[in-house]
């Protein structure tokens, strides 16, 4: 079989992202242009300047993805792009971008779901062991995906309301650290020896989630603390916010690993990258004996590397859009099979 290589194009966020994937494992080349910088003023991504840093960058990201991987669109097979989740503005710069490049160059196009292109960035580590259970942490999901084969996917549990990633951004936002507040709650965190004691939310014998009670209930603390005119401990507030978000999701996690009998976990979106998360889910997995995957942390945070890995996939088994192809911000993730 000869190999398929793959342009693939993320824009559903503040990163405007293209890379070369050969045989869906093997990264050619890989961009990201990240807005993070200009988005920090505002403390959060303000959809409007995320599209117009897209519209600036697009094609400059494309064409150095090319030319890092010393390719021409002739040698490619296909061009996949993020349809959704994610910002509708954010994500029809991208779309747009791979239908014309598609079209001019005669190439297939093949659209991709973000979670999806998340689970798929560590097939770029190491191949994926079936059933496999994911762990889907990000600021905008926090999901367990149960999968029996490539393309399956059955959503076993999810929040109701805040993701993880959310809380943490606003947990930073309460203890004025700057956007985006997860690696900064993670490092204050580590710097504690004790943390402030907060709720878990267990919601009973489901796999589902809730941090909106754990947010309000680190806001509450301070506004006690500030009305009785004491100063908060910022490294204790962070790790007891931290120990109550990783126990929760480490213990069902593990609960749903034994339950539908996987024989490998994974986890993966931007919160995967927190050190806390990654070491509390490791030494789980290696107590109960179960294989556990996590990407390197480049390829946690948003990135196309991870959309052309799942492109692969779709590809093989013969998955493709066309010219039609619109933004989709609440796209659902569904099997592809």
């Amino acid at each position: 079989m000869s190999d398929r290589i793959i342009l693939a194009i993320e824009t559903s966020c503040d990163e405007t992202a293209a890379a070369i994937i050969r045989n869906g494992h093997e990264i050619v080349s890989n961009v990201v242009s990240s807005q993070i910088e200009s988005q920090k003023r505002f403390g959060g991504v303000v959809p409007e300047i995320a599209s117009r840093h897209h519209v600036e960058q697009i094609t400059i990201v494309i064409e150095e993805t090319l030319e890092k991987a010393n390719m021409q669109p002739s040698d490619l097979t296909a061009v996949a792009v993020t349809e959704g989740p994610g910002l509708v503005g954010a994500l029809l710069i991208g779309i747009n971008a791979a239908k014309a490049f598609a079209f001019a160059h005669n190439l297939p196009i093949i659209p991709v779901h973000h979670i999806a292109g998340h689970i798929y960035a560590n097939a770029l580590v190491q191949p994926m062991q079936f059933p496999l259970l994911a762990l889907v942490v990000s600021g905008g999901h926090t999901e367990l995906v149960f999968m029996k084969e490539h393309g399956s996917f059955e959503v076993i549990g999810e929040t109701r309301d805040d993701a993880a990633g959310e809380a943490y951004d606003k947990v930073a936002r309460v203890l004025n650290m700057p956007y985006p507040g997860g690696p900064h709650i993670d490092r204050l965190a580590h710097e504690a020896n004790e943390g402030v004691e907060f709720p878990r939310a267990w919601l009973d014998d489901t796999y589902d989630f809730s941090f909106s009670g754990l947010k309000s209930a680190v806001i509450n603390y301070k506004h006690n603390m500030d009305q009785r005119g004491e100063e908060i401990i910022p490294e204790q507030v962070a790790k007891g916010f931290q120990d109550s978000v990783v126990e929760v999701l480490t213990t069902k996690t593990v609960r749903a690993a034994k339950e539908f009998n996987v024989k490998q976990v994974i986890a993966a979106g931007g919160v995967s990258a927190n050190k806390g998360l990654r070491s509390s889910l490791e030494q789980a997995f290696e107590k109960e004996k179960i294989p556990f995957t996590v990407p390197p942390l480049k390829f946690c945070t948003d990135n196309a590397a991870m959309i052309g890995a799942a492109a692969t996939y779709m590809y093989e088994a013969g998955v493709r859009g066309d010219l039609s192809m619109n933004g989709i911000p609440g796209k659902e993730l569904k099997s592809w099979i």
